[in-house]
């Protein structure tokens, strides 16, 4: 099978390798999609994602989409060439967290496209029956893999406990933060402020359901939403760029008593929050780890309202394009939203 290896920064080298037979418990997929990630984009340009180094050789990618091949003995209910969403996170089920409902943070794992745990920029996989979603005819593959992205921000919407007609503010209108916003709208927040220095990408979230886009290369977006709310704030600031000053500018949005969640994934492992408006309207503060079984969910919203989400895929480049794919992305250019590889 083809796969692509990250062997340096922004080096990928095409190379060939061979698959075994599913195990028992195992479906062998074709994969047919997989979606570029902000966090392959760290591995790719920045060669860590945050504090966790790349170990080349690697293979990126866990936004996938594929076909069924073949099934492992004891598997019942798939049959070649049925379309499938995948899973990309491996559990123990065994550790307290697991025990305890938090998957996400299983001590023991193993997410695939992370060093040492090969991702889906290759022809095959071998993954747990569990790992599979069923997708209907009519859902395109390459949208369905917005499906894994979709899952993170709707595990986000557990942290902005956002009530209907609540005030919203999204810094950072990639593919992440569309996708939050949309969850926002469906949730029923009030206002949406999305705030992306991409003209592209503003269009994009005012698409997704943003009722006001700020450009901050033009203005101070925190001092914006401060004035356009009176001074009071929004109730609830995402941070889905986790760029420079995102973070802080959310703290200085949000309102007394409210919620900033962190959604991006910031490049430096030692980051400067500006604690004390933080502590003087005692803050709420969340991380979002990726999701958790919120995948069927995200499917289920997805299948429902395919033309909404449909513009957020921009971009489709085969394989053997892969660095070229990267490369764009890494430069926002061409009025990329999602890239993804087919």
């Amino acid at each position: 099978m083809l796969v692509a290896e990250l062997i340096a920064q922004r080096q990928f080298h095409l190379t060939e390798k061979s698959i075994e037979d599913p195990a028992p418990g195992e479906v062998q997929v074709r994969v047919r999609a997989v979606g570029i990630c902000g966090s392959d984009l760290h591995s790719y340009a920045e060669g860590a994602v945050g504090d966790t180094p790349c170990e080349y050789p690697m293979v990126l990618g866990h936004e996938p989409a594929g076909t069924v091949v073949k099934t492992g003995a004891g598997v019942t209910g798939w049959q070649q060439g049925d379309r499938v969403a995948l899973e990309p996170a491996l559990y123990c089920y065994h550790c307290e967290f697991c025990r305890s409902g938090h998957h996400n943070v299983c001590a023991s794992i193993r997410f695939l496209s992370n060093p040492g745990h090969p991702g889906f920029f290759r022809e095959f996989v071998n993954l747990p029956v569990a790992n599979l979603l069923a997708i209907p005819p009519d859902l395109p593959l390459e949208l369905a893999t917005i499906v894994e992205p979709l899952a993170v921000a709707i595990h986000s919407m557990r942290f902005a406990a956002v009530q209907a007609g609540e005030t919203v503010a999204v810094f950072g209108a990639g593919p992440i933060g569309l996708l939050t916003i949309a969850c926002l709208k469906v949730a029923g927040a009030g206002r949406i402020w999305a705030i992306d220095p991409l003209a592209h990408r503003r269009d994009l979230a005012t698409h997704m359901g943003a009722h006001a886009t700020l450009d901050p290369s033009q203005l101070d977006a925190a001092r914006q939403i401060l004035a356009d709310t009176a001074g009071r704030g929004v109730d609830c600031a995402i941070d889905c760029a986790a760029k420079e000053d995102t973070t802080n500018a959310g703290i200085r949005a949000t309102c007394n008593a409210g919620r900033v969640v962190l959604t991006g994934i910031h490049s430096a492992a030692m980051v400067p929050f500006e604690v004390s408006p933080m502590r003087r309207k005692e803050l709420s503060i969340f991380n979002v780890r990726r999701s958790n079984h919120e995948s069927h969910d995200a499917l289920a919203l997805l299948t429902a309202r395919m033309a909404w989400f449909a513009p957020l895929v921009t971009h489709t480049w085969p394989l053997d394009r892969v660095a070229a794919a990267f490369a764009l992305n890494e430069h926002y250019a061409d009025g990329v939203g999602k890239m993804v590889i087919v």
